[in-house]
């Protein structure tokens, strides 16, 4: 077990064919395979997508960035040039793959143009969509801020692309700045997210 349990991989790929069985056992309950299945599959998938996204955000908000300053000059290659730019690829893929699954779902429920519209096109309670809605577009903004302006001044940041000291500098404060706006929104992003499903079901 412990060898399993050594290599990265082979522990993930294990994890997700029990997940799948578990996937499949539901799929067999009283509601089969249906529309409902498949939501609830997408939910899963949400969840975990937006688990892994968010936690590299609070991992580089929480630990990174405000370690970094600290890190002797010698040791800092081995964070950028190694440990950034995997946790970045995990982070604009989860990030994309999030939002995604969100719209699946909404989409699935057949609220999402209520919620895109904040409650004021489809009907409905117009409470409801617009606090869901409000999540939705936080989110949105989070993941366009991943693609839009982290990555990119992170690839010039970690010389991923070629740019001069001065270039560097500045991509390395616009991340940071990008990453901040990121947490910042995320708090409340996840306010209405969680509390809509427990609230309004």
């Amino acid at each position: 077990m412990a060898g399993l349990l050594a290599n990265f991989r082979n522990t993930l790929i294990l994890s997700v064919i029990l997940a799948l069985l578990i996937v499949g056992a539901y799929a067999t309950g009283p509601q089969g395979a249906g529309p409902i299945f498949v939501q609830a599959v997408f939910r899963w998938l949400h969840v975990f997508f937006g688990i892994l996204w968010i936690g590299l955000l609070y991992y580089f908000n929480f630990v990174q960035i405000r370690k970094m300053p600290e890190i002797p000059a010698e040791l800092k290659p081995a964070v950028s040039k190694y440990i950034a730019p995997e946790a970045l690829f995990w982070f604009r893929w989860a990030a994309l793959a999030t939002v995604l699954m969100g719209l699946a779902i909404a989409g699935g429920r057949g609220y999402l143009v209520q919620t895109l519209s904040l409650g004021f096109v489809g009907g409905g309670s117009s409470k409801q969509f617009m606090l869901l809605g409000l999540g939705m577009w936080l989110g949105i903004i989070m993941m366009l801020n991943v693609w839009g302006i982290i990555w990119p001044n992170q690839k010039r940041a970690l010389g991923i692309v070629e740019a001069d000291a001065d270039t560097k500098a500045k991509s390395a404060r616009m991340a940071m700045l990008g990453s901040r706006t990121n947490l910042l929104l995320s708090i409340p992003m996840l306010a209405t997210m969680t509390m809509s499903q427990t609230i309004f079901g």
